[in-house]
């Protein structure tokens, strides 16, 4: 088998060596024969490049011969046709068929341009013949394209605007379109609207019509800015310029954007080359009347607006505003009254009316942010820093100083003296609503004016005339809340000396005191918490802290003092312990660490008014009262009634 195997193996290498061989030669024949084709076609190519050239050369012959030929024959046509201008009778028939006044515009053109050209002395009679079928023609192609206008057959229209192109009346032809374009067009109430609609359609056709597109779109949208809108504009602002200024803002600004609206829908088309300074002539052209004293009007009207608001509020709480000095004497006064605290002047009863009105803010903001607005769309780039610190400043005049300002200084005024009994504290009120205020005047500073300021000088002016508003309302602000604050602690003195008696600590009876603590510190108390409260309705932030460790300080202190002026039996002392106790529980509402610790070293003070004469030292150099100064304690110890008792001094001693 494997014999057999191994000779049939042998049989087909021999076999496959064969066909190799065959194959081989078969690939060497066929190479040789596409050789020979390759150079066939190489022959035929060059062959086909020299009879090209000849046929070129051939055709620039025939040209060279032809062109001088049509033109000796159209010179020849044109001879004809002057010759007939020459006779004075028209024969032809391009002149007499009205179906041929292509050929005819066509004919009479290049006459016209020769005609031009001749001595007028010899044929001056022909030149004006053909300068009046010129003229006849003319009118006649215009005629036509206004007929194929009207039947809507743009084919024709293109047709005779392209034979036009080449007459001077063709500027006549495009005004034709665009008035015929106009026709009809502005039928709604919004004529902004209309126009953009009438160049969207006109750009859709106008490509279809003429060779030049993109002038002939530029042509009608001045017609319609120049014509149509600058009319528009005139009637809705004349009208109310010299009557009306608030009217007249509001007016100018919305014909002014909906014409900068129209115009960037404009920008998508094709008006040539600078289509953005184009059409921002066109505004100017219309509203430059109006815009180069824009700014004028504005202050005027807002000035004059803002006002109106403040005496229309006033009138309405039938006040007679007063007029806050300025000048020498009145910043002598402020500078007086600033380092040392006192009411310069008589003190006015405001009725509780802090002359605050956030209606009126809210008015004055809304008023001075549509003025913004207004000086963001109308004014130069160049002006608008310059525009908007402008309007800032009347803000600053009537809302911060003739508003928030006077109230404070009213305010201020309304501040009783501290000795004063029952006196309403109004101030808080003030202070609360100035707050509000103030925190509406710094958004609009931030949304409205800094966009238009950030970039410019203008900038840090603003900035700067912000920050000495501020400081001069702190510094009001201040006064006012300390001044307000001396009147609680004088309306706690009066409530002291009224309900406190020397009873209540030297009872005659020391087995039969029935009460947990005075009159005069449940009243204290009640008017303390009230006070408190105020204070927090009043404020916010850090503020509050402030005002309350100042008051808590300032309390702590009178009833330090208040308590230095009794002398004090053992049960009168315990009942000393238990009033701090309730001065102490009213001082946590306060919520300040410094106020409670006053009130917890007080709290200890007052046990030696009661602690055995054996432990008073043991008391004195424990924790809350190592500290403290050993005259406080001795004062504290000189206030038991049992004081000057010779065992009492020699323990303390």
């Amino acid at each position: 088998m494997d014999e057999r195997i191994q000779r049939k193996v042998e049989k087909l290498e021999q076999q496959c060596q064969k066909e190799a061989k065959e194959f081989a030669k078969k690939v060497q024949e066929l190479q040789k024969s596409n050789q020979v084709a390759f150079q066939h076609f190489q022959e035929l190519d060059e062959h086909i490049s020299y009879v090209a050239t000849k046929v070129c050369h051939l055709g620039d012959q025939l040209e060279g011969v032809n062109t001088p030929r049509q033109r000796a024959v159209e010179a020849q046509k044109l001879m004809k046709y002057f010759n007939e201008f020459l006779d004075g009778e028209l024969k032809s028939d391009v002149f007499t068929n009205s179906e041929k006044i292509k050929e005819a515009a066509d004919i009479i053109q290049k006459l016209h341009l020769i005609a031009q050209e001749l001595p007028f002395d010899r044929f001056s009679e022909v030149k004006s013949k053909i300068a009046s079928k010129y003229h006849d023609l003319e009118c006649q192609l215009i005629q036509e394209f206004t007929s194929a206008q009207r039947r809507g057959e743009i084919s024709r229209m293109r047709e005779v605007a392209a034979v036009l192109l080449h007459f001077k009346g063709y500027s006549h032809c495009v005004d034709v379109y665009i008035k015929q374009c106009q026709e009809g067009a502005y039928l709604r109430n919004d004529i902004f609207e209309d126009a953009a609609i009438l160049c969207q359609r006109v750009n859709k056709q106008v490509g279809d019509i003429f060779s030049n597109p993109e002038t002939v779109l530029a042509k009608l949208i001045q017609n319609v800015f120049e014509i149509k809108l600058q009319n528009f504009v005139k009637d809705q602002l004349e009208e109310c310029r010299k009557f009306d200024a608030e009217q007249y803002l509001k007016n100018l600004y919305d014909l002014y954007t909906r014409t900068t609206n129209l115009s960037s829908k404009l920008m998508e088309f094709n008006l040539g080359t600078d289509k953005q300074t184009f059409l921002s002539k066109l505004i100017k052209s219309i509203f430059i009347s109006y815009l180069e004293n824009y700014i004028e009007v504005e202050t005027g009207y807002l000035k004059s607006r803002s006002a109106m608001i403040l005496q229309r509020y006033y009138d309405s709480k039938n006040h007679q505003k007063r007029s806050i000095g300025t000048g020498g004497i009145q910043d002598l006064k402020e500078r007086i009254r600033q380092r040392t605290n006192l009411p310069l002047g008589p003190s006015i009863d405001t009725h509780g009316e802090t002359f605050l009105s956030q209606e009126v803010v809210v008015n004055l903001l809304q008023e001075t942010k549509q003025a913004f607005e207004r000086c963001h769309r109308l004014s130069d780039p160049s002006d608008l820093p310059r525009n908007a610190f402008r309007i800032f400043t009347i803000l600053v005049e009537f809302l911060c100083i003739e508003h928030i300002d006077y109230a404070l200084e009213t305010g201020l005024a309304g501040i009783p003296s501290s000795d004063s009994k029952n006196a309403n504290l109004y101030f808080l009120d003030v202070v609360q609503q100035a707050n509000t205020i103030f925190h509406l005047f710094d958004k609009q500073f931030n949304d409205h004016l800094m966009p238009l300021i950030s970039s410019s000088p203008k900038l840090s002016e603003c900035l700067q005339k912000k920050k000495e508003i501020i400081e001069q309302m702190e510094m009001k602000l201040d006064t006012g809340i300390d001044r307000t604050l001396n009147c609680m602690i004088g309306q706690m003195k009066h409530i002291l000396a009224a309900e406190q008696r020397k009873t209540d600590f030297k009872p005659e009876d020391e087995n039969n005191v029935l009460i947990q603590y005075t009159n005069a510190c449940v009243k204290v108390c009640a008017y303390v918490r009230k006070q408190v409260e105020k204070i927090k309705n009043s404020m916010d932030g850090k503020n509050v802290d402030t005002v309350l460790m100042e008051l808590g300080v300032r309390f702590h202190r009178l009833i330090y003092e208040h308590l230095q002026q009794y002398s004090y039996s053992c049960m009168g002392g315990m009942l000393a312990i238990c009033d701090v106790a309730e001065y102490r529980k009213c001082a946590k509402d306060f919520k300040i660490p410094l106020v409670l610790q006053l009130f917890d070293t007080l709290h200890a003070l007052c046990n030696l008014l009661v602690v055995a004469p054996d432990n008073l030292k043991q008391v004195c150099s424990g924790e809350q009262l190592a500290n403290l100064d050993k005259n406080i304690l001795h004062s504290f110890v000189q206030l038991r009634a049992d004081y000057r008792s010779a065992r009492l001094a020699r323990h303390f001693s």
